[in-house]
């Protein structure tokens, strides 16, 4: 008799079809060979064979025949067995929101930056969870609003600082002392980071009844990937890297970014057709890896998303960046040329341009100008020894953000201009980005003519789990300041870097800790949430740190936080 499968990782519900409301895929991973199957209450539903990577098994489930406007309870089946709702859960059943059609309102929460929480019988050094206490409040009142779809941008696993629990499993396989030591090595020690992270009781029935789309950022390959075309020439040098980039963007493509892409691009997907027909994708999909990791114009991580009159472009700019130093950009031109139709696609029909990058647009002012003098420096505009100097700083201290690609900075610039003006402009266009780990809210000021119609905001949500040191909190915060503005406007003098085309003002924040940011669009109108996880007397909680309509006229800058 053939042995039974079981789920290892997941249900994910990620693509959710807001055109239809018909339709919805769902992602899991079987320990073995198998056929997926996700039965729904009212009917619903849709089937997979399992496709192989690496000796796993993962299927993609396209559910069809939801009913807009409904929320049905569904079940996973390996075979003949149920697997999903796990026996005795204490969450509610996982449930699948078809949206109302047409719609013009969707609620969408984004942060950035999670490290895996311990278990709870350990202590968190980094404070508690906001995805893990997002998931607790929702599944202690399920009648509660939720998130219509959550946007994860950037470092959704940590390939270069885990755990200890997962130092001690990679040390189990092969010697620490060794390159790259306790950082993962190969797609195996991959698979490891993601069951850490979504096997989290609270965060694995999060993902499993609201949807998700999600992009990569540098942790999860590595610290500053892509920074600069002497730091690829290095790490392709170095004997273990061919074997971690090709594992992580492998890894990436099974668990992240399969989930973003609707049914109909699935299928017009060549790689994913080749994995799906083969008994074993390893190859085509470590061939694909390899081609898309030599060359950024090869694949497109980059996709849209439509929620009713809202539109997403989820933006990569780790894998696309050009980085010949005279010829900078952090996206190459195909890539570019796609973000730019996509933003001007159809003007009119959408009330709200959604921007995901997960290196925030605008920085504070000081930090930006170091990122745009470093780049001139690095380039050559002070000779020889400032560049070396300039290569030296840029990697030590992160400098690496739009601002540290100038030209795409000012084509970015633009494009949120163009878009924002006219007849058929959004009400709003928020630039939706992490990494820096803290949360702030800065507005634009356009340099005489040329100023949008539309609102348009930088939203910086980091981390949703994971710390910052003091004194790098102090930085950001003296970024901001009237003297971080004087002396950063000296470095850009110092590296004739010329002054951006437009001025901004933080106002909102900074704020520190474990954070989730919430947009809530309707019609023309929007308005912002920002949540806190904190620790207090009755236990964990999200406590709301600011709120805000983003549609109101523009107030002026706050001032510092307690």
């Amino acid at each position: 008799m053939a042995a039974t499968a079981r789920l290892r990782l997941g249900p994910l519900l990620r693509y959710v079809d807001w055109e239809t409301g018909g339709t919805a895929t769902v992602w899991v991973e079987a320990d073995r060979p198998c056929t997926a199957e996700v039965r729904c209450a009212d009917g619903a539903g849709g089937s997979a064979p399992t496709f192989t990577v690496a000796g796993h098994h993962y299927a993609l489930v396209t559910v069809t025949g939801l009913t807009p406007g409904t929320t049905t309870a569904y079940e996973v089946l390996l075979g003949a067995d149920r697997v999903w709702p796990i026996e005795g859960s204490r969450f509610p059943a996982s449930t699948i929101s078809a949206p109302e059609v047409p719609s013009d309102a969707v609620t969408v929460s984004f942060g950035s930056c999670r490290w895996a929480a311990p278990p709870l019988d350990e202590h968190d050094p980094i404070g508690p969870d906001a995805l893990d206490t997002l998931a607790a409040r929702l599944a202690a009142d399920p009648a509660a609003a939720r998130p219509d779809v959550l946007l994860l941008l950037g470092d959704q696993v940590y390939a270069d600082e885990t755990s200890k629990a997962t130092r001690a499993w990679i040390a189990a396989r092969r010697d620490l002392n060794e390159p790259p030591g306790p950082h993962v090595a190969d797609y195996e020690e991959y698979t490891r980071l993601y069951y850490e992270s979504w096997l989290d009781p609270e965060v694995r029935w999060l993902l499993s009844t609201v949807p998700s789309c999600m992009i990569f950022d540098d942790h999860d390959l590595i610290d500053d990937w892509n920074t600069s075309e002497s730091w690829l020439a290095e790490m392709r040098a170095l004997p273990w890297w061919e074997e971690r980039v090709l594992s992580g963007l492998m890894s990436y493509w099974v668990h992240q970014h399969l989930g973003n892409l609707s049914p109909a691009e699935l299928a017009a997907d060549p790689v994913f057709t080749a994995v799906l027909t083969s008994p074993d994708g390893t190859g085509a999909l470590r061939d694909f890896a390899a081609r898309a990791d030599a060359d950024p114009g090869f694949t497109r991580w980059s996709y849209r998303r439509d929620f009713g009159r809202t539109r997403l472009l989820m933006v990569d700019t780790r894998a696309a960046r050009v980085l010949d130093e005279q010829h900078r950009s952090m996206l190459d031109a195909t890539e570019a040329r796609w973000v730019r139709e996509q933003t001007l696609d159809a003007p009119g029909t959408y009330d709200h341009l959604l921007i995901g990058t997960s290196l925030p647009w605008l920085l504070p002012p000081l930090i930006h100008d170091a990122e745009s003098w470093n780049a001139a420096l690095s380039r050559g505009e002070r000779g020889p020894r400032w560049a070396r100097f300039g290569e030296n700083v840029r990697r030590r201290a992160d400098l690496e953000h739009w601002a540290a690609f100038p030209d795409s900075f000012e084509a970015l610039t633009r494009l949120i201009a163009e878009a924002g003006t006219g007849d058929g402009a959004p009400a709003t266009i928020c630039v939706l980005s992490g990494d820096v780990h803290h949360a702030y809210v800065a507005e634009p000021d356009w340099r005489g003519a040329g100023e949008p119609d539309s609102r348009v905001l930088q939203l910086t949500c980091s981390p949703v789990h994971n710390s910052i040191p003091r004194s790098i909190q102090w930085g950001f915060r003296f970024g901001w300041s009237p003297a971080g503005r004087r002396l950063g406007h000296l470095l850009a003098r110092h590296g004739r870097a010329g002054r951006p085309p437009v001025h901004w003002d933080r106002t909102g924040g900074p704020w520190f800790g474990n954070h989730l940011m919430t947009l809530s669009l309707r019609g023309r109108s929007a308005s912002l949430r920002l949540d806190q996880a904190r620790a207090e007397a009755e236990g964990v909680r999200l406590v709301t740190a600011d709120e805000r309509e983003l549609t109101a006229p523009r107030t002026p800058a706050r001032s510092e936080p307690e």
